[in-house]
């Protein structure tokens, strides 16, 4: 029986570790929390929210962009995000309409999908 989702992985060019915690951290506000040593070799860095983990890897020679693949976040704002994430040039795509949510997706710096819903009012 699966209990529930324990992390998911996203990737990014390898050395880019830095600009990613800007993103990740800083701007999403996401915690950093502590990788296993024995997988520092490997590069990346660990996120957790709530009781999920999202671990970031790092991958040469992925085109990101071409990839439907994604991690949605449920939000609380939906229009402050949409603005905190404009406010910082990131270009939102207008997602289509589902029962329920509203949303919108954007690139990361990297060209990781990513989604941002709301339960409608």
């Amino acid at each position: 029986m699966i209990l529930r989702l324990h992390h998911a992985q996203i990737t990014i060019p390898p050395g880019e570790e830095t600009r990613c915690r800007r993103f990740y951290c800083d701007l999403l506000g996401l915690r950093e929390i502590a990788k296993p040593s024995a997988l520092n070799e490997r590069g990346g860095f660990w996120l957790e929210l709530g009781d999920v983990q999202i671990h970031v890897g790092t991958e040469e020679n992925v085109d990101r962009s071409a990839s439907k693949a994604h991690l949605a976040y449920e939000v609380d704002d939906l229009a402050r995000w949409r603005a905190r994430l404009e406010e910082h040039n990131t270009k939102l795509i207008e997602g289509i309409s589902i029962p329920g949510f509203e949303r919108f997706e954007f690139r990361d710096p990297f060209g990781n999908r990513v989604e941002f819903l709301q339960r409608s009012k």
